[in-house]
């Protein structure tokens, strides 16, 4: 089906999902992916292919479709929804890059256009120096979400004069770019050229199979390489033949708004779920309904003031994107820590709704059938994400604000 480029279309499509997405939730986390059926559906009603350039049949359309789009999803299958979510994103990402990449992928008239792309930008995973025709990448990354279903991967990492990196050696902190020297750089491959270790045992967003990515001396080409310097916003090498605003977009500060859609669906769908399914349910020492008790009514409330806040804050920060990049003007820094703490904050609105929805459940929220615990510990690994972890947000803001260094590698400055 071709990709929808209605932006009511799009959500009407995610909306028909959820249900057969929530009937699969507990066994999507059992078997640690998202299913084939799965797959397959996301696939046909074009929703991988939203911020997809239109020259290769894909929708373009603004960055909030996917935070609406994931947030539809999430209420049934946050799992799911992840993935939809990443994997969209890197078709968003190469419209960035070099035409020769997009046309290896997607086929130079979009006849491959529904080839899947991983990705984990963790860049101090990876070691790459300069050689003939391009460079000589290594390293090993973990949480690459959906990455047994894709046929290409990016990968963030860090070119140098050193040595390479062998899949063997000490993995540095992801967080300390700015203690690691060189150049920072994306490069493409295809599958043949990097190999998948299944390590995705986790505690939260367990369906995602956000497994390990190994690379041992791949030679990439030059054209299959991008400058992370290059997507600060603005012109990009894929502006040549991607001329629209969504591939002008700085790639970083917006990150936040590809996976923060997750966590208000996360927290919509355990609204949904008190307020609909647990209804009804009486406390089991008193016999008295749940909804009489006046504390669980007030958590209602702030539960979805909270969500709607999220919402606001989410679809008003991406139309602000969206804006300054159909004007051609790359953020400022002060605008760009503001992004990142905004997509942080609504995260931590979303998991404060989750909790207070989870802890007026009562007992039988503790059952693992029960989609409640499954929400509490979906928020939390959604939270934990780099993009919107709110304590890294809030101090890059916090410092750039106050008028002090902003403590990041040269190209987010």
């Amino acid at each position: 089906m071709p990709a929808p480029t209605n932006p009511a279309e799009v959500l009407a499509r995610a909306a028909a999902l959820r249900p057969a997405l929530a009937q699969r939730a507990l066994a999507t986390e059992s078997a640690r992916r998202v299913s084939t059926a799965t797959f397959g559906e996301l696939h046909a009603a074009g929703l991988f292919r939203l911020l997809q350039p239109a020259r290769v049949g894909g929708a373009e359309l603004d960055i909030a479709a996917l935070v609406e789009v994931s947030a539809e999803l999430a209420r049934g299958c946050a799992s799911s929804a992840w993935v939809l979510a990443n994997l969209a994103s890197h078709h968003w990402m190469l419209g960035m890059w070099p035409q020769a990449a997009q046309d290896e992928v997607w086929g130079a008239s979009g006849e491959t256009a529904d080839a899947l792309i991983c990705a984990s930008l963790i860049f101090p995973a990876g070691r790459a120096q300069a050689c003939e025709g391009g460079y000589r990448l290594s390293g090993r990354w973990t949480f690459a979400s959906g990455i047994d279903d894709c046929a290409w991967v990016m990968l963030g990492a860090i070119v140098g004069e050193g040595g390479e990196e062998s899949e063997e050696s000490e993995q540095h902190d992801p967080h300390a770019y700015a203690d690691i020297p060189g150049e920072y750089r994306l490069f493409l491959l295809p599958k043949g050229d990097y190999s998948v270790r299944d390590t995705w045992y986790a505690a939260g967003l367990c369906g995602t199979g956000s497994n390990e990515v190994s690379v041992a001396a791949a030679q990439v080409a030059t054209y299959r390489s991008l400058p992370l310097a290059a997507a600060q916003g603005g012109a990009t090498p894929g502006s040549r033949v991607n001329a629209g605003p969504l591939y002008r977009i700085p790639l970083l500060p917006a990150f936040g708004y590809v996976v923060a859609g997750v966590t208000l669906g996360i927290a919509q769908g355990a609204l949904d779920l008190f307020t609909g399914d647990d209804r009804g349910r009486q406390t089991s020492y008193s016999g008295r309904m749940l909804t009489d008790f006046h504390a669980v009514q007030a958590r209602v409330a702030e539960a979805s003031a909270s969500i709607d806040a999220a919402r606001c804050l989410l679809l008003g920060n991406c139309a602000d994107i969206m804006a300054d990049a159909a004007r051609e003007e790359a953020p400022a820094l002060l605008e760009k820590a503001r992004l990142r703490r905004d997509a942080a904050f609504a995260a931590q609105l979303c998991r404060r709704a989750v909790d207070l929805l989870f802890d007026a459940s009562g007992g039988s929220a503790l059952f693992l059938a029960h989609p409640a615990q499954r929400a509490l510990r979906d928020i939390r690994a959604a939270c934990s994400h780099i993009a919107l972890n709110w304590d890294a947000a809030a101090a890059v803001y916090g410092r750039v604000a106050l008028g002090h260094s902003a403590d990041l590698p040269p190209y987010e400055r």
